[in-house]
């Protein structure tokens, strides 16, 4: 029993004497062991992205504690990347035995990052380049991988931490910013830090203080500018045509920890003052007065998702939202977005400013909820969810906005718009001579615009759920916007209340007016139908069909024959480009004479026409002045000998 206790201590003593020999000569040869490291790092950074790692000196302090100077990083044949003068640092011992780095401390004096873009390329492309994904890909398990890069990256950030005049610096095709740390201090978990940024049109201080805690993975950071004026971010204009900027931002991380397999990120953010313009948002400044994110993220093995006991609020508006991505077998997509019942006139109030112009100054009783619901299967498209459901309790509109639907009820003065400029004045009503009455268009007019626009006009109100779904398959599928879902509502509503700008504000007032005007019944379907078919355009500065009829017939609305009412229902979407639908005979094209066939076959099959009404000489000919249009095409064609149809979107 002896003899087995002496081996157990003597292998122990043999063990601790190896270990603290080890623990000697690391010590003794630390400084070699660090210029190899250097030299490694610099062999890596030459074989894989082609620059040259420099340290002028570096030696150890003590047992941890490092100092480096002139640190430079270079691309070949490209500006300076990094350039450090003097910095120092502390790195738990025990971590780096381990293989892995952690920092205690950090001090820089001077230096920058510099990133660079030219005509001929950049200095940190070779950076972005991506390396060949690796078979296990597709394995990953999100969950340790994002724990894993939080770790690591929360590791290389010092708990105590000093920054002077260290800037990051940006040159792209001639335009600069740069970021000038004057103050870093993060010390007792407590940061305080004065950033000055020059720009190319301003220059302004920011502010970023409060608590951090890498260690503990904590966070409470407020961003903001320390003379009260608004903080304005910098490049995005002169690049992207992105003006924006706010008062202050609050982060706050409460939780960053695995928990039974999965990650858990808690927390919340919320800004104040926030100012956005783009021309493809909206025409004026869109403001923001106050917006709070609470969100609870949980990662898993295969899965993202947003906690739907997270919360949303812009302004006094609060939802719930949840989304979520998996990719498993599929891949799927939802998102589901929950407003509690709240009173209307809350809801316009803290409707965001610039973004729904027209509803400024509306009022409104009682109150509503919405609940969204969308999910997406890559394999199983067809089977598409998407469900919009608003539930009004005693909904009334009082006063209207700029917008005031009730005009559509009597006379009017309508306006086009075209490409940003006003068109000539259309009255829409009896003293207009051109203005007809929707019982003396033709009826198989009626018929032909609804089948191709919108076959369940009198039965929907406003919008139609399976045409939403049909779109949104359509677009995920191509990655573009291939397929919109535009009622006739929606149109009469962009044309008479709206301009046709191409925004996102213009898109989002549309729907919110369709619903008011449609479920409010603030007019007639018959009504809606009459104005529609009295304001869209109909050819080149033709509006309403008693312009059309003459322009291209010489005819009143009422004695359009089947053929005739076809051309005019297929020319609704693209009507400036009627005429590359004729030949030079002008006779229709194969593909505009299909499409009138198409038609009239879908007609026949819903009984909207009989086989009588097919019956007879129904050419197409082109009468009126649109005939010049024809002929000036026609010469177009001879003289160029190049145009072809499938130059035209139809």
């Amino acid at each position: 029993m002896r003899t087995t206790r002496q081996k157990v201590f003597l292998g122990l003593k043999i063990s601790g004497a190896l270990l603290l020999l080890g623990l000697v000569l690391l010590f003794v040869f630390r400084g070699s062991l660090l210029n190899k490291v250097i030299d490694r790092i610099d062999a890596k950074m030459q074989r894989d992205y082609q620059c040259r790692f420099q340290v002028a000196k570096a030696e150890f302090q003590g047992v941890s504690d490092l100092e480096f100077q002139h640190i430079t990083l270079v691309p070949n044949q490209a500006d300076t990347l990094v350039r450090i003068d003097n910095l120092k640092t502390s790195v738990n011992f025990w971590k780096l035995l381990a293989g892995d780095i952690q920092l205690g401390k950090l001090d820089i004096n001077r230096g920058y990052i510099q990133l660079v873009k030219t005509k001929n390329g950049s200095n940190f492309e070779a950076f972005l380049r991506s390396k060949k994904e690796s078979k296990e890909t597709a394995e990953v398990n999100y969950a340790k991988l994002l724990n894993r890069l939080t770790s690591n990256l929360l590791d290389l950030v010092p708990t105590d931490m000093q920054v002077k005049g260290f800037a990051i610096k940006i040159d792209d095709l001639g335009h600069k910013v740069v970021f000038d740390f004057n103050q870093l201090a993060l010390s007792d978990k407590k940061l305080n830090t004065l950033i000055e940024v020059t720009s190319d049109d301003f220059s302004q201080q920011w502010a970023v203080t409060g608590f951090a805690d890498p260690r503990e993975r904590k966070a409470d950071l407020e961003f903001f500018n320390p003379k009260s004026d608004t903080i304005r971010l910098p490049y995005l204009s002169q690049k992207f045509q992105l003006k924006t900027g706010f008062q202050a931002i609050h982060f706050n991380l409460e939780n960053l920890a695995m928990d039974s397999g999965e990650l858990h990120i808690e927390g919340y953010s919320s800004i104040r003052g926030l100012v956005v313009n783009h021309p493809k948002i909206a025409s004026k400044d869109v403001v923001i007065q106050n917006a709070r994110f609470d969100y609870r993220w949980v990662i898993g093995s295969r899965f993202l998702a947003l906690d739907s006991t997270s919360t949303l609020q812009l302004n006094n508006i609060k939802c719930k939202p949840y989304v979520a991505y998996t990719n498993e077998e599929d891949k799927i997509y939802a998102l589901k977005l929950a407003i509690p019942k709240m009173k209307a006139q809350d809801f316009i109030n803290s409707l965001p400013t610039g973004l729904f112009r027209h509803f400024e100054g509306m009022e409104a009783q009682g109150n509503f909820s919405y609940a969204l619901h969308f999910e997406y299967n890559n394999h199983k498209p067809k089977d598409l969810i998407f469900e919009s459901k608003l539930q009004p309790e005693g909904l009334k509109i009082t006063k209207y906005g700029e917008a005031d639907l009730n005009k559509i009820n009597g006379e009017f003065t309508y306006r086009a718009i075209d490409k940003g400029i006003p068109q000539r004045p259309i009255i829409v009503g009896p003293s207009n001579p051109n203005f007809t009455p929707l019982t003396d268009i033709s009826p198989y007019l009626q018929k032909c615009v609804l089948t191709s626009e919108d076959p369940s006009f009198f039965n929907h109100r406003g919008f139609i759920g399976e045409a939403f779904k049909q779109s949104i398959a359509k677009n995920i599928k191509t990655k573009k916007f291939a397929r919109g879902a535009s009622t006739i509502s929606m149109q009469l509503v962009k044309n008479v209340f709206l301009t046709r700008e191409k925004t996102l504000s213009r898109k989002l007032e549309e729907i919110l007016l369709v619903y008011i005007l449609e479920n409010n019944r603030i007019s007639t379907k018959e009504r809606m139908l009459e104005v529609y078919f009295n304001v869209i355009e109909w050819g080149p500065n033709v509006y309403g069909i008693g312009e059309a009829a003459q322009f291209y017939f010489q005819k009143r609305p009422a004695e359009l024959n089947l053929n005739e009412c076809l051309f005019l229902a297929t020319i609704v979407p693209k009507p400036k480009g009627f005429m590359y639908r004729f030949d030079n005979e002008q006779q229709l094209k194969p593909f505009a004479q299909q499409q009138n066939d198409f038609l009239t076959r879908l007609m026949l099959r819903r009984k909207l026409l009989t086989e009588t009404d097919t019956i007879g000489d129904f050419s197409l000919r082109i009468s009126g002045p649109a005939q010049h249009y024809l002929k000036q095409k026609t010469v177009q064609i001879v003289e160029t000998d190049s145009l072809n149809i499938e130059d035209f979107d139809f």
